[in-house]
């Protein structure tokens, strides 16, 4: 029982993740995962969850809609459900019923074992609804501009693209709109306008009104035609009458309108006159009226002018005609010389105000705008992020050489950053930069008439996701030395555009021999989120499978860009034949033509380890030769090509001979694996130069082949003895060595010494080159055992004077003593001496000469040794147990993994 304690306590950690974000359509239903591992009480095979101890909630937006605690029911909300069945086998999945915009909201899953929470998890629940059109207006005026809306309503989430199309071809390219206004139920809803002119060919011709929204599979459209009002020709004349005391009658004739549904009123000093008359067609389609009003003898002495009113529905203002009744007036025709003055100087004044006021709008225009023509700004064809574009605006006028221009992105001044800002910086500018703009001012040309002058104003910019995407550029044109702007023209918005990276094809190993493969391709880093995926095998396409919910669409990185997957699936018996063809086409507006690629068969690429080198004789001479390798492993189909390659400063040579590879052998169900050896021949002409060994591996699955190098000046392991050589000399001095044959670069050697603990010693190391050529590393370390209390805390005590080494006289007691003896063949003899005996090596140096060393001259003269080592061991006193030396040396090595170990150890005492 005392080891459950710490088990059930490691599966009552918390788990909590990151809340997921699912889209969910309105009306269906939703399950919400929620798992966790609960530990299991009872004998073995009987165990099972302890249901009183558990507790289930799920919150919505901080309210509780379902509380279980132990096994009663305490709370679940309409719409909701809980499948108590399933929590034995650690399920505690939400069900959501008929989900509605008051479903939607974050949920948080809560367990708790035991008064323990177990686990929690949130799910952020977002309703999609597709939207409805409606047509408010089709009313439009001929030859006179129009607009026409189209409203879409009862969608979610806000996000929708409206386009307008005439006669089959766009007039109003997609463009996103965001929605802010809601329905009473919560659904956004959201109006597009077009604004035309109307012609007489539109009479004929349908328009149609399309929306894209997340909700819809494709975009829905309404086709509607236009209701065109043909604005009337209104004449008003009188009918002559026998005396300015009987009725006046009036004429207004009212041609060539449509439709035929109009009204008419007379209006005589602003006040309306009742009678409407009656409407006859005329040729074309169209129809006309005569309207009659005869005016009484009262409303002809009132005189002034009497209108003709023309309405029409859905048209703002009237058509009218106008006549002067004073001028019907036969006696108001004879006019006095007074009279005519009058008339005429009124007449004049009427003029000569028109003429002052026309000259002083002139001048003002004239002073504003001074004859500039500014063309509207010129965006590229295609912008591309990472790649410099340019936008101009081109100015004509006589006086161009006094004007500047300001650019602006949004509302934002542009200064020239290219001294600052390099073209190769990256796409994602760091702290909010501007970015690389560069502004270029071409001097005034003569135009074609020459009598003006053209200025061209262009602004280079490299496009960045953070900073272009929705923006619209601004080109303000003054004059030097003003303030005012003459003229302001702002761009159209454009698209940014990045061509995607596509991965090569990945094939998934089913579970079974007789399973389905999935095919996965992988697009990442395009813009925008539009892209197709075609499958093909063989000639015929292939129907893609939908990918799992979170990497189904496009989703943006942190840069702003997309990224997509695609899946497809074949029987895998198919695949392995090795005569299917499959490939896939990546389509995207910023590839001029489509990214393809594809795959025979079930292909896995080869994976090749480093090269490794061994020697291919024991001895460690560097005229041996050498025997290279290198692992392939886990490729398919089995067919490998593997080449070997000398390569230096001057030739590269492909070493035929001496490669050989071995299997390929089959390591699983699918896969294979090879080695591929090289016996390369060392050489001193070539250990001077920088030669690199190459092998190359081709396979099926590779576009390129993979290549791995060896340095030939790489390490080499040197030759350690099996142990250290040992030799006691008078005062309980021991000379402990080791000699290590080859090796490339020098190994380092490192003593130490002591009883139940080490610390490091001095050593000597000396470097001599063998009969063979072979190099020879010897080193030498001195020790003095003592076995002396005293008051010395440290073990270890070298003492010198003079520069001399100071050697003790204690422990010289010993009876064998070993002489290392060095033949000229490079063997080594051990043979037993007595204390005092001297030893004297001979080694051969590199420069030729013979050295001589005597090791111990004069017993009673010390030592010429270069450093005497004193271990300080306890010996055995009143019952307690001595040491025994023990010296060790640690030898590391490149070549070497690990560090390697040789030690000496006292040899116990015979009681």
């Amino acid at each position: 029982m005392k080891f459950k304690v710490p088990f059930c306590f490691g599966l009552l950690i918390v788990i909590k993740l990151v809340s997921p974000t699912v889209w969910t359509k309105l009306h269906s239903s939703r399950l919400l995962p929620c798992s966790a591992s609960l530990p299991l009480e009872g004998n073995e095979g009987e165990q099972k969850i302890n249901a009183s101890l558990l507790e289930v909630s799920w919150l919505h937006n901080g309210l509780v809609i379902a509380l279980i605690a132990g096994t009663n029911v305490t709370h679940i909300e309409q719409g909701f459900s809980l499948d108590q069945s399933a929590f034995a086998n650690g399920n505690f999945s939400l069900t959501i019923h008929n989900a509605s915009l008051s479903h939607q909201g974050k949920y948080e899953c809560s367990i708790t074992y035991n008064n323990s929470e177990v686990y929690s998890n949130n799910i952020t629940i977002n309703i999609t609804a597709p939207p409805s059109l409606t047509i408010l207006s089709t009313r439009v005026v001929l030859q006179r501009e129009s607009v026409i809306k189209c409203l879409a309503q009862g969608f979610a989430p806000p996000l929708i693209h409206f386009s307008w199309m005439k006669g089959g071809e766009v007039v109003q390219p997609p463009s996103p709109f965001t929605a802010v206004n809601l329905t009473s139920e919560g659904y956004f809803w959201a109006v597009s306008s077009l604004t035309l002119t109307p012609t007489a060919k539109d009479k004929y011709v349908n328009f149609s009104c399309a929306v894209s929204h997340a909700a819809l599979q494709k975009p829905l459209a309404m086709e509607f035609p236009l209701n065109i009002t043909q604005l009337p020709i209104v004449t008003l004349s009188t009918i002559p009458a026998d005396s300015p005391s009987s009725p006046l009658t009036l004429s207004c004739d009212i041609e060539e309108f449509y439709p035929e549904d109009i009204t008419v009123q007379w209006l005589q000093n602003g006040s309306v006159l009742p009678d409407p008359p009656l409407v006859l067609p005329s040729p074309g389609g169209t129809f006309r009226t005569r309207h009659y009003r005869t005016l009484n003898k009262e409303e002809r002495e009132r005189a002034g002018e009497v209108q003709c009113v023309v309405w029409q529905p859905f048209v703002p203002e009237p058509v009218s005609a106008t006549v002067d009744l004073f001028l019907t007036n036969d006696e108001a025709t004879v006019l006095t010389k007074s009279a005519k003055a009058s008339v005429a100087l009124m007449i004049i004044s009427l003029v000569l105000v028109f003429l002052l006021c026309f000259g002083f709008s002139w001048r003002k225009r004239d002073e504003k705008q001074k004859s500039l023509s500014v063309s509207g700004i010129i965006l590229p064809p295609r912008v591309i992020v990472g790649q410099k574009g340019r936008v101009t605006v081109s100015v004509e006028g006589r006086r161009v050489d006094r004007v500047q221009t300001t650019w602006f992105l949004n509302d934002k001044l542009i200064l020239d950053t290219s001294q600052t800002v390099t073209e190769k910086g990256p796409l994602l500018p760091p702290g909010g930069e501007v970015g690389y703009y560069k502004l270029h001012t071409q001097r005034p040309l003569l135009s074609g008439n020459g009598s003006t002058q053209q200025l061209l104003s262009s602004l280079s910019f490299i496009p960045h996701i953070s900073i272009h995407k929705g923006a619209v550029f601004k080109c303000q044109v003054s004059y030097m030395g003003k303030d005012k702007v003459v003229v302001e023209r702002v761009s159209d918005r454009f698209t940014l555009l990045a061509a995607p990276e596509v991965s090569e094809i990945q094939l998934t190993e089913p579970a079974d021999s007789a399973g389905i493969v999935t095919l996965t391709v992988q697009a990442s880093g395009f813009h925008p989120d539009i892209i197709t995926f075609r499958w093909f095998c063989q000639g015929g396409e292939l129907s893609p499978v939908a990918p799992p919910a979170p990497l189904a669409a496009p989703r943006p990185d942190a840069q702003g860009f997309f990224s997509a997957i695609s899946q497809c699936k074949l029987p895998r018996a198919e695949l392995e034949r090795g005569e299917t063809k499959v490939w896939v086409t990546v389509h995207h507006m910023a590839l001029k033509q489509p990214i393809t690629r594809e795959t025979r068969g079930f292909i896995k690429r080869p994976h090749v380890s480093d090269i490794i080198s061994c020697p291919a004789a024991s001895t460690h001479s560097p005229k041996n030769p050498l025997t290279l390798g290198c692992e392939v492993t886990g490729f398919y189909p089995p067919d490998i090509s593997v080449s070997w390659w000398r390569i230096t400063e001057e030739q590269n040579e492909e070493l035929v001979e001496c490669g050989d590879i071995w299997g390929p052998l089959l390591t699983s169900s699918s896969t294979y694996r090879a080695t591929a050896t090289l016996r390369e021949e060392r050489s001193e002409k070539r250990g001077s130069e920088k030669t690199r060994i190459v092998c190359r591996v081709m396979h099926c699955s590779l576009q390129e082949p993979i290549e791995r190098q060896w340095q030939s000046n790489q390490s080499d392991a040197p030759s350690i003895p099996s142990s250290l050589s040992v030799q006691w000399k008078k005062g309980g001095i021991g000379v402990f060595s080791l000699i290590l044959l080859g090796g490339h670069p020098k190994a380092k050697l490192s003593w130490a010494a002591g009883g139940a603990t080490l610390s490091p010693l001095v050593s000597t190391e000396i470097e001599v080159e063998g009969e063979d050529g072979t190099l020879e590393l010897k080193s030498v370390c001195t020790i003095q055992r003592s076995t002396g209390r005293g008051g010395q805390t440290d073990r270890y005590i070298h003492s010198q004077r003079n520069g001399h080494t100071h050697m003790t006289e204690e422990n010289c007691g010993v009876d064998a003593i070993d002489i290392i003896d060095e033949k000229g063949d490079g063997e080594i003899k051990v043979e037993p001496k007595r204390p005092g005996t001297p030893a004297v090596k001979r080694a051969r140096r590199r420069d030729g000469a013979d050295e001589e060393r005597e090791e111990d001259k004069d017993k009673g003269k010390g030592s010429d040794l270069p450093w005497t080592n004193t271990v300080n061991i306890r010996r055995e006193d009143k019952g307690v147990e001595g040491e025994r030396l023990r010296v060790t040396v640690e030898i590391t090595h490149p070549a070497f993994t690990l560090p390697i170990y040789r030690t000496w150890i006292e040899p116990q005492e015979e009681s």
